[in-house]
């Protein structure tokens, strides 16, 4: 999967009494991609599928999602992960699985819902972050879904990350 994978292993306990501070681990920015970029991801019932699945992953599986664009065929998403957590690929692999069960079931979709590779990004400062997120924020723009930013829908943010 991602060559990250090594500096984001945590234990294996999920035992959110033990954690560290959020900000002694990395951000990673994470961009995942449609089985052959279908634009399936543009709708509500994505955007509540996705959201409910990441807003459950801080206490199921260590990861905690804040900033998020879905557009029609692609994710972006900024991620921090507990100490004690899945490796990032296995919590990207789980994700991935349940949403495209359940979009599957919600969308009347067949086949793949998700690319087998994601990209990945450790970001370094809080200024890589606020830039990161403002270039992904016009993501619908520079598509031409939107006349501005603040009106996509698709995007939210389900926990504050700080540096």
């Amino acid at each position: 999967m991602s060559n990250n994978d090594e500096t984001t292993s945590r234990a294996s306990s999920r035992h959110l009494a033990h954690l560290a501070p959020l900000a002694a681990t990395p951000l990673v920015f994470l961009t995942v991609t449609t089985h052959d970029r279908r634009r399936i991801l543009g709708c509500r019932e994505a955007h509540e599928e996705l959201a409910a699945i990441w807003t459950r992953s801080a206490e199921h599986d260590g990861w905690f999602v804040g900033n998020y664009v879905i557009m029609p065929d692609h994710i972006h998403l900024f991620v921090r992960s507990a100490w004690e957590s899945r490796r990032l690929s296995d919590w990207v692999g789980m994700w991935k699985s349940v949403s495209s069960r359940t979009l599957g079931r919600r969308l009347g979709l067949e086949g793949h819902v998700w690319q087998a590779e994601y990209f990945d990004r450790f970001l370094r400062s809080g200024e890589s972050y606020s830039e990161k997120w403002e270039y992904v924020e016009q993501n619908p723009v520079r598509a031409g879904l939107v006349a501005n930013a603040v009106d996509w829908p698709f995007k939210g943010q389900i926990h504050e990350l700080r540096f």
